[in-house]
């Protein structure tokens, strides 16, 4: 095959040199795509694809506009394309192209909207040593680098190093994990969109299918060497200084994650390191840990069908600037544990919520803002515009009119809030916008070469320029007329073009007056243009000052906006502070529109909600508050939950009598219910109250207080992941698992139905015995909602557990969910009810009524419609906990308890009782039985099954068993 050349030889040349999926080559005013890039960027971004032709053979092609490149860009980038770019530059044969950078998903600076774009990076700890060998003395030690720095402990407790970085606004956050969970957990929070994993990540098949599986993010392989300890250490000593590194004291896989992608950035040529300034570390300890499954199941950011609309963060985001949106969401998904943070948020919110007329004109300034996070990121990478400086000139200029409105206000003056708009240095902001007025254009063109940029006043030798331009502009302007009147001509006009150049146009009948310096240049239909030698003069020297004046104005922006750079942090601090003020703005606007109260923080154990109300269902029904009381709190008021206290010391007397310690509070409150009555709701707005308190929100409730929690942990509702080979159940019991091994006594836990999934002993087995480790080891602050109305039992012997349940309303055969909260347990879940409501025929919902009935007389079910000559009959066998089946003649179900008694209650077809001609039909005279058999029979008849705790009644029927079994032998 011949190889191709010109520019297609020069485009698959550069292509080779890059392991992008896609290069775009700038060819003049162009960035062109050929072969089979071009097929696929006219597919992705529905392009016209045409060909080019080199040494005989047919090439598609398709270009974009140079000046349009960025929305294209972006478009294949968030198709999950790596994206190379080659620039064009001349040489003194004509013109040569190399690359000059790669887009990626985690590198690209145009984003369509406000949330964080973080490029993260996964390294494996490599230990030497084996970690059991730190029972004896010795500790983990990583194979290289050095570790005098770090404390054993510490290094023992990391599996993993991560690191995070948006190159959209210079954030870099740097984190440890002792296991594959804390990593998903951390990645879900942060929600990358590409990640770099580590030499020993790439071959670990469960983790990568995990990071597929939970999130979005693009896995790209990075250099090794970039991941070495000694280099990615100097590295990171590069960027941030070797102080930051010192005094954080990171673990090595944590420095290798965050040198490797500092060496990514810098290798794509995205040109935004220098927007990265501060190293920040993100431990654990200071935030509430939630993981994924937990922001899924509280719909914090998204619904569970993946909507923005409808989740926590959609319904408080009244924020006025993207900067602002994306703090909150920040917040949302990382609620803080440092009481002293989240009084200063309260007290904010407070204020703002108090003082209507300063938050609305706060709000007003607000929403001229731009995102000067972002905007920093550009003028670092050097693609920021005249209009964006522009835009950093506008919003520097907020700050002032904050600070102006905060103090004016007595209730804002006296709140955090003016201490956190004196955080940035607001003379140097105010220097740098004063620099930025005085430069730029009140209104500049979307170019930087064509000139118009930079405004009058702002350099002497451009002023010049442009005076000497404007003269010679109006020298033209008039040319028309002095020629038509110094030589008579009629039909004159002066114009320009790219082929022409300036040129005097004379129509066709006063063409031949023309005087004899006119230069004929072009004949047209109606008319002919002439050049005279004064106007090719002009014309040279107007060509020589746009010339000198457009690259003027270029250099003076140039040095305008790497100024913008150097401010890069500066900036960072005022758009970190606006959009603080604005998330705070944005609570406080809540609160004050839905009736939301300030929460009672403390350090304590208990959490005390009374009439508290789900923050987003309140949003689109009328809502039933409830309470909510956990662990030892002191009063709300005199009458909050106070049954549920008397509950507890009624618990707290038994408990004392068989040695328990006094003083325990129910710590663990077990929710029965109707199907569909509320239970889930009214878990999950507790686990959103407490997390709204720690955000530092106001919450929905008549009075709260709430002790500060360590974690939330959710295990709610029914997902399969078949794909990847996990039913339900087993989804279920992977959640149930996590939750067990993570929570800890600081932990809120809400448990919505667990052991569904399987037989119902299995069920009941697991739930009572997850309750009793949550109760016994855990000590963890829960609620658990079931159907398995055994575990009620459990209140009356372990004594920080209580009962609550959701009440119904049932008259003449209708029942009404009341939604409210009561007291005590409840034996009855009205699923018939449920599947009534929702549309189950009414054979089978009248049916289950029968069999509803039946079971709970204890008597035999009929199976209908079993294809067989006589109806078969089934009785659940309490001994096997099954259901056991017997024909309508009367043989015993075997192995049931009809085969030594035999049944008394024979079912019929139409579910009564039998006739008497079935009567006569069987046996007359059933077998005697011994006495030692009839006096288990009347015991077992005696026994009160509903008031019996299961363990007690299980000893029981054991020994009722016993003693028939010694009966037979």
């Amino acid at each position: 095959m011949t190889e191709a050349t010109g520019i297609v030889g020069e485009f698959l040349s550069l292509k080779d040199e890059t392991d992008a999926e896609l290069l775009a080559m700038q060819c003049g005013d162009f960035y062109e795509f050929f072969g089979d890039d071009a097929e696929v960027v006219g597919e992705e971004l529905d392009l016209k694809v045409t060909s080019k032709s080199s040494q005989g053979q047919s090439y598609p092609m398709a270009g974009v506009p140079y000046d349009d490149l960025t929305p294209y860009l972006t478009g294949l980038v968030e198709r999950g394309y790596r994206v190379a770019v080659a620039e064009q530059y001349e040489t003194e044969g004509g013109h040569a192209r190399e690359i000059e950078r790669v887009v990626t998903p985690g590198t690209l600076l145009e984003t369509r909207d406000a949330d964080a774009q973080y490029l993260a990076a996964i390294v494996a700890a490599d230990r030497s040593v084996d970690l059991d060998s730190s029972a004896s003395g010795a500790h983990a030690e990583w194979s290289s680098g050095d570790t005098s720095s770090r404390s054993a402990t510490d290094d023992a407790d990391v599996a993993y190093g991560l690191a995070f970085a948006d190159v959209t606004t210079g954030q870099f956050l740097v984190a440890s994990a002792a296991d594959v969970d804390e990593v998903l957990t951390e990645c879900y929070r942060f929600g990358p969109v590409e990640v770099l994993p580590g030499p020993a990540v790439r071959n670990d098949d469960e983790l990568l299918g995990a990071l597929r599986e939970r999130t979005d993010a693009a896995l790209s392989l990075h250099d090794a060497e970039a991941f070495a300890p000694k280099r990615a250490a100097h590295t990171v000593r590069e960027q941030f200084g070797a102080e930051p590194v010192d005094r954080l004291a990171l673990p090595e896989p944590t420095v290798a994650a965050a040198g490797a992608v500092l060496s990514y950035v810098a290798e794509t040529a995205a040109g935004v390191l220098a927007s990265m300034t501060r190293l920040r570390t993100h431990h654990g300890d200071d935030h509430v840990t939630l993981d994924a499954t937990t922001q899924r199941n509280l719909e914090l950011t998204e619904t569970m069908q993946g909507e923005r609309d409808g989740s926590l963060f959609d319904t408080i985001d009244h924020t006025d600037s993207s900067a602002g949106a994306r703090l909150l969401a920040e917040w949302l998904k990382r609620p803080s544990r440092s009481l002293d943070t989240l009084e200063r948020r309260q007290k904010s919110v407070a204020a703002l919520a108090s003082a209507a007329l300063a938050r609305d004109e706060i709000r007003e300034a607000l929403g001229e803002t731009a995102d000067l996070e972002r905007l920093a990121s550009r003028a670092t990478h050097g693609s920021a515009d005249a209009r964006a400086l522009c835009s950093v000139r506008d919003t520097l200029a907020v700050l002032p009119r904050l600070a102006e409105a905060i103090e004016s206000a007595p209730e804002l003056a006296d709140s955090p809030l003016s201490e956190i708009v004196d955080e940035p240095d607001r003379e140097a902001a105010a220097t740098l916008r004063e620099s930025l007025a005085a430069a730029l254009a009140a209104e500049p063109p979307s170019t930087i070469t064509q000139g118009g940029v930079i405004q009058h006043g702002y350099d002497d030798e451009l002023d010049e320029l442009i005076e000497r331009h404007e003269e010679l502009r109006a020298w033209l302007d008039s040319l028309a007329d002095r020629e038509s009147n110094q030589h008579g001509l009629s039909h004159v006009s002066v114009g320009r073009n790219k082929t022409d150049g300036y040129y005097i146009q004379v129509g066709r009948s006063a063409a031949d007056g023309v005087p004899d310096h006119y230069e004929e240049i072009k004949q047209l239909k109606n008319s002919k243009r002439f050049t005279t030698p004064e106007l090719d003069e002009k014309e040279r020297e107007i060509l020589r000052l746009e010339e000198r004046r457009h690259d003027l104005e270029y250099d003076l922006f140039c040095e305008l906006r790497e100024r913008v750079a150097d401010c890069a942090e500066l900036l960072q601090d005022v758009g970190r502070t606006l959009a603080t003020v604005d998330a705070l703005a944005s609570l406080a606007s809540h609160a004050a529109a839905n009736g939301w109260i300030r929460p009672d923080l403390h350090d304590g154990d208990g959490i005390n909600i009374e009439a508290g109300r789900h923050p987003v269902v309140e949003q689109t029904t009328e809502f039933v508050p409830n309470d909510a009381r956990l662990g030892r709190v002191g009063s709300v008021t005199d009458g909050a939950a106070e049954s549920w206290a008397d509950r507890a010391a009624e618990l707290r007397a038994d408990a004392n009598s068989s040695g328990a310690g006094s003083g325990d509070e129910p710590r663990f409150v077990v929710v029965t219910g109707p199907n569909m009555s509320g239970k889930s709701t009214y878990m999950r707005q507790v686990a959103c109250i407490v997390l709204l308190a720690q955000v530092g929100s106001f919450v929905p409730a008549r009075e709260a207080e709430i002790g500060l929690v360590d974690g939330i942990f959710t295990r709610v509702g029914a997902l399969d992941e078949l794909a990847q080979g996990r039913s339900t159940f087993m989804v279920e019991m992977n959640e149930l698992s996590n939750i067990l091994h993570a929570a800890t006594e600081d932990s809120l836990v809400i448990l919505d139905e667990v052991g569904r999934g399987t037989a119902t002993y299995d069920g009941i087995s697991i739930a009572w015995a997850a309750t009793e480790y949550l109760h016994n080891e855990v000590g963890a602050k829960t609620l658990f909602a079931t159907h398995y109305h055994e575990l009620t039992s459990l209140g009356e012997h372990l004594p920080r557990v209580a009962n609550v349940h959701v009440a119904a309303d049932e008259r003449d055969g209708d029942v009404t969910f009341l939604r409210t909260i009561r007291e005590g347990p409840t034996d009855r879940s009205y699923g018939i009810h449920v599947a009534d409501l929702a549309g189950v025929p009414d054979p089978v919902v009248d049916r289950a009524r029968d069999v509803l009935d039946r079971l709970r007389e204890e008597k035999a079910i009929e199976a209908r419609g079993g294809g067989s000559a006589e109806p078969v009959q089934a009785v659940f066998d309490l001994e096997s906990g099954t259901m056991q089946t017997a024909s309508a003649s009367g043989a015993p179900p075997s192995g049931g308890p009809g085969a030594e008694g035999g049944n008394r209650d024979a079912a019929t077809t139409d579910g009564g009782a039998a006739s008497a001609e079935q009567a006569d039909a069987q046996p007359a005279d059933p077998p005697a039985l011994d006495p030692d058999t009839e006096a288990v029979l009347d015991e077992l008849a005696s026994l009160d099954v509903n008031g019996t705790a299961p363990i007690e009644l299980a000893s029981r029927i054991q020994e009722l068993q016993d003693r028939l079994d010694g009966a037979e032998q």
